[in-house]
């Protein structure tokens, strides 16, 4: 991937668009993580999360961020393949396993192993405009194989409005993101899940958002 050309992708075109179409806030920036060796865990309502959460850091970690999205999705044709590979650099996951003894979050972690951040949306896919629903637990897998990774939680609002499922045109909307506190993993599947959604949920009443579906 040529890391220069998506750093002028991000720099000319994204960061305009996320600080002066969107208008774009942004709650305890501070705790974002300052190196790789990271996950950010986000709710997801619009092709822009990404993107946006990507214009969060600096130019020196943009390098590190690889989300993870959906191969079946962001390879089924050539433009949205070279896009997803070039100017996003994702990590093509594979929602459906063609073997049973296949782990689909070993590319997950040899990533994390270079010491990059992952993005990943434990929802599972896009949901309806502005409604959270719980996570589904793939996640637990990954902290559980991966047990001295961070995780910080991000929950975001607005974007569901601008440019929400099935949408092609972008409408002009505030947007919040609110950065949680990290977290880890616990050494149960559980009390793991539940410390995730609790603090999405908290992040969600912090800027009086909707509820969990």
């Amino acid at each position: 991937m040529n890391k220069w050309l998506q750093y002028l992708f991000f720099l000319t075109i994204v960061k305009p668009l996320a600080t002066i179409v969107i208008g774009l806030r942004i709650v305890h920036k501070e705790r974002l993580p300052k190196s790789g060796l990271a996950i950010i865990v986000a709710n997801h309502n619009s092709h822009l999360d990404t993107m946006i959460i990507m214009t969060l850091f600096s130019g020196k970690l943009l390098k590190k961020l690889r989300p993870v999205a959906a191969e079946d999705y962001f390879f089924s044709n050539s433009i949205l393949r070279w896009i997803s590979l070039n100017l996003i650099d994702i990590i093509p996951f594979k929602r459906q396993k063609t073997n049973y003894h296949e782990d689909p979050f070993l590319i997950c972690s040899q990533a994390l192993e270079k010491e990059e951040i992952l993005i990943i949306y434990p929802e599972g896919s896009r949901g309806e405009p502005e409604l959270l629903s719980k996570f589904k637990s793939g996640i637990s897998h990954l902290a559980k194989n991966n047990p001295n990774v961070i995780i910080y939680p991000i929950f975001i609002h607005g974007l569901g409005k601008s440019l929400p499922k099935g949408e092609a045109l972008l409408v002009p909307f505030f947007c919040d993101i609110f950065i949680g506190e990290s977290i880890a993993w616990t050494g149960n599947k559980t009390s793991f899940m539940e410390l995730l959604n609790r603090s999405m949920k908290e992040l969600s009443e912090e800027g009086n958002f909707p509820d969990w579906e």
